[in-house]
């Protein structure tokens, strides 16, 4: 049995999808499904069981002999949430309870952390613990996974298995739910198939041209195809970055999006409204070698066939993974 929290959510949704494609059925996912727009990210699944989030301590305790591997994904990742207790309860609290309870029954764990650790990159992106500590996220969101990677770390006690894993920008099947905190690639679709052109923050450092600002955007199929490996090798614990280790500029994901499109080039640069200017980050990109020495050696998806797939087998097609 794998446990997999978040599981009505985006990558959640996926790595169930994934599970399932690998010949894994018996899943079973956690979440609060009060939400009819993620649910639909479940249509089709095979589950086991579905078990409130609230629930699901009291549900591990009864159920932990038949349990093989837990995937804690569920976590509020709103970016803009600034009410600080929200994140203390949901992202702190509960994830050191999965922790505990992984020690206690001798469960393996694979968390999500987030590239949101990271800041403004002032201290680069790499994942070698030692320098995790000294990271200053740019939100409480980003706070909230920062306070528990160092408290993971910190840990005399850990599952003979654990790893945290970086996201970088993910984008892919399943988002539709997630509003404004959905990848750039799915308001490019929305705004080029609304209005035919696609708006892009303007470069306010003379150094980086208008649309040259960088980011290290993922699909998400990647992202489940390494949480899946995790789950098999179950070796070489730690925290580990998760992005495709080279940067591309949003010029590059909105050219992408036009072409998958069939839409030609329409792209209008705006300014970066001055309240989060001074945050605005204009490069991420993430250290690899950590992974890749741990023995993965699957190449990561290309933005431009990444972005093709996307739109054209689930955006135009308005379906799901």
């Amino acid at each position: 049995m794998i446990i997999v929290t978040g599981a009505a959510g985006f990558i959640g949704s996926n790595l169930v999808a994934r599970l399932n494609a690998e010949g894994y059925r018996d899943v079973v996912a956690v979440d609060d499904f009060s939400r009819e727009d993620k649910n639909r990210n479940l249509a089709g699944k095979e589950l086991t069981e579905k078990v409130h989030r609230d629930k699901f301590f009291t549900w591990l305790s009864e159920n932990h002999r038949f349990v093989q591997f837990i995937f804690h994904l569920g976590a509020r990742t709103d970016t803009a949430e600034f009410d600080r207790n929200v994140f203390r309860v949901l992202n702190v609290d509960y994830s050191r309870q999965v922790w505990k309870d992984c020690i206690r029954y001798g469960l393996p764990l694979i968390y999500a952390s987030s590239a949101a650790t990271y800041g403004m990159g002032e201290k680069g992106y790499d994942d070698d613990h030692r320098l995790i500590p000294g990271l200053k996220p740019l939100n409480p969101y980003g706070e909230s996974k920062q306070v528990f990677d160092r408290w993971v770390l910190e840990q005399e006690k850990k599952p003979y298995f654990w790893a945290g894993l970086k996201f970088f920008n993910v984008y892919g099947p399943n988002e539709y739910h997630k509003g404004r905190m959905a990848s750039v690639v799915l308001h490019a679709w929305h705004q080029i198939s609304k209005t035919g052109e696609m708006k892009l923050f303007r470069s306010h450092r003379p150094d980086v041209n208008d649309g040259e600002q960088k980011r290290d955007f993922i699909y998400v199929k990647d992202v489940t195809g390494v949480m899946v490996w995790m789950m098999q090798q179950r070796k070489h614990s730690g925290i580990f970055n998760l992005g495709t280790g080279r940067a591309r500029t949003f010029l590059d994901l909105a050219r992408s999006v036009f072409a998958a499109s069939g839409k030609s080039e329409k792209i209008r640069f705006i300014d970066t409204p001055e309240d989060i200017r001074d945050k605005y980050q204009y490069f991420t990109e993430a250290t690899m070698g950590k992974l890749h020495r741990a023995g993965y050696k699957k190449s990561f998806t290309p933005l431009e066939e990444g972005i093709r797939h996307y739109v054209k087998e689930y955006l135009m097609e308005g379906s799901y993974e």
